[in-house]
């Protein structure tokens, strides 16, 4: 019609992610991972045509992690969320499992719980825990870089769909 405007559709999470400065780009993707030489490579290899190519280009820099690296990243690591409902004695359990783990291993327990729902956190984090003891501190820190880069490819992965601020 004429007379009319059309606007403009807003920019999408991964739009206004590959136009943002790179202090900006940075500090969304340490929210993601908590490591810097990640979050740098990533933001210096911007822009990205799609959500594939940035997750493709993540697990390709998360596989490059050193063992410094990793340790930086699981230090900025929070514990897994309870839900809010779960009993006292739930996370009673929950905080000695963890002061176990941590203990073994030296640094906090990561899990990717994604695609588990509500119900399940609790189970799942504690039969998690309590397998994931038994083993020996190679494996456990091959494992642990595989949690770590679940948990960031579905955080990108919410960043560049939902559009969150930068």
């Amino acid at each position: 019609m004429p007379g009319q405007t059309r606007s403009r559709p807003s920019p999408t999470g991964l739009e206004r992610f590959n136009a943002a400065p790179a202090d900006d780009a940075e500090r969304a993707l340490l929210a993601c991972c908590g490591s810097h030489r990640w979050a740098r490579r990533l933001a210096a290899h911007r822009p990205y045509p799609d959500l594939a190519a940035l997750l493709a280009a993540a697990d390709e820099a998360a596989y490059d992690l050193t063992p410094a690296d990793l340790s930086e990243a699981l230090a900025r690591e929070p514990l897994p969320h309870l839900p809010d409902d779960a009993y006292a004695a739930a996370h009673t359990a929950l905080s000695a499992a963890h002061a176990a783990y941590e203990s073994r291993f030296g640094h906090v327990f990561v899990i990717c719980l994604d695609d588990t729902s509500p119900e399940e956190t609790l189970d799942q984090v504690l039969a998690a825990i309590r397998s994931r003891l038994a083993n020996d501190p190679e494996e456990e820190r091959c494992l642990t870089a595989e949690e770590l880069r679940c948990l960031a490819k579905g955080r990108l992965t919410r960043m560049a769909r939902t559009g969150a601020p930068l």
